[in-house]
């Protein structure tokens, strides 16, 4: 089997999924993998679990020893040697990767070679949660397989196309000039996304479109014509939004304070914005969705509450950035099957013509859907989004296969 592989790389996780490329179908890359899966538990007791097309489903421990790095490695030749071993005619024809940053150079997708990844290691402080831990699995596939071509799929990229003011901040032009700018993140998806709008929501897909990619990770984003043009976060993958375990925008005055009067360093500061805050540090009882709706402490209602008082906030910004709303789409995690959080937000958002019918809302997740009334001005949708398949597809075409 031909096939390109894909892979999400972080701290404690890597994701895979193999997707065929039909030679008969003009070397087309499948719209469904043929075996996923994922390793979790890097760094500690990982164990690595796949799923064919077919349901079968393996679990199994992965051996790793030395640092971080080594252990990445190791888990990549586990998962290699699984995929042989469930494919004895496997052919990777090529790589892809999910790279959260690709700054002002990188507007597309791009081969992979060591100058390209030196490059992007120079972003490590614009995404530190993230970006090493991506670049990482790029090396382990060079040393593991160095005949296989691989390509870097840009989480900022879709963004680029938003106008020079969207992507500025109030600071000196010399810092602007060195890169401090918005980039906005979660691309790949709202790419997937976008291109699934027409077939679902007709000609409203070309107006003043919001997406909301609820998750651990959350943000928005405004569009115009399928394009980019405002987003929730920023110059990193902290701002805007409250997350799972990460405070979205803060006053800036709040970290001089915490750095002057509490004597935090940025070591400090970094642990409570990216790894405390969000929906754990509030509820102070899980960053889960699931869990803290399915909690009757008031602090996790709190939390709850919270995260949908400030996607309604953004959502008004957003609409005024698109220069109106004709549709908003959940997607991600929690957008695609938390509806109380859908309904909090709807409700929240009334105002702008927004009404949800409930048994809509109530259906389990599973496919892409309309929410929205007969008497809703805006349409409203769920989308489950799909970045592995982007990535394949943009590896594919970037390479020609």
């Amino acid at each position: 089997m031909k096939a390109v592989l894909v892979l999400n790389a972080g701290s404690s996780s890597l994701k895979f999924a193999l997707y065929p490329i039909d030679d008969t179908a003009g070397a087309r890359v499948a719209a469904a993998p043929a075996v996923c899966g994922q390793v979790d538990g890097i760094g500690a007791s990982p164990e690595v679990t796949l799923e064919t097309a077919a349901g079968e489903r393996i679990r199994e421990a992965v051996a790793t020893a030395g640092g971080q790095g080594e252990q990445h490695r190791a888990a990549l030749e586990h998962v290699f040697g699984l995929l042989v071993r469930h494919n004895p005619a496997l052919d990777i024809a090529a790589a892809g990767h999910r790279i959260v940053h690709g700054g002002e150079r990188f507007s597309a997708p791009t081969r992979l070679d060591e100058a390209v990844l030196r490059t992007l290691d120079t972003f490590v402080p614009l995404a530190p949660l993230h970006q090493p831990h991506n670049l990482r699995a790029v090396r382990a596939v060079a040393a593991l397989m160095p005949g296989v071509p691989q390509v870097g799929c840009f989480d900022t990229a879709f963004h680029r196309t938003q106008p020079a003011l969207a992507q500025a901040f109030a600071l000196p032009r010399r810092l602007s000039a060195e890169g401090i700018k918005r980039y906005g993140f979660h691309g790949l998806s709202y790419d997937y996304v976008a291109r699934q709008l027409p077939a679902l929501i007709g000609e409203r897909a070309k107006g003043a479109v919001v997406i909301a990619h609820l998750g651990n990770g959350a943000s928005m984003c405004a569009l115009r014509d399928g394009k980019s043009v405002a987003s929730t976060m920023g110059f990193t993958a902290l701002e805007g939004l409250m997350m799972g375990t990460r405070s979205g925008s803060l006053d800036p005055g709040v970290m001089l304070y915490l750095m002057e009067q509490k004597g935090m360093d940025t070591k400090t500061l970094t642990k409570l914005l990216y790894k405390e805050s969000g929906l754990l540090g509030v509820s102070g009882i899980s960053q889960d969705m699931r869990t803290l709706l399915a909690s009757a402490a008031p602090e996790a209602e709190e939390a709850v509450d919270l995260f949908c008082y400030r996607i309604a906030r953004e959502l008004g910004s957003l609409a005024a950035a698109a220069g109106g709303l004709d549709a908003l789409v959940f997607t991600g995690g929690i957008g695609e099957h938390a509806a109380p959080v859908r309904e909090k937000v709807a409700a929240w958002s009334a105002w702008l013509g927004i009404t949800i019918d409930p048994a809509a809302n109530a259906t389990p997740a599973g496919h892409a859907r309309r929410l929205d009334t007969a008497g809703s001005r805006v349409a409203v949708a769920v989308v489950p989004t799909d970045e592995e398949r982007m990535i394949a597809r943009y590896t594919a075409e970037t390479l020609g296969l």
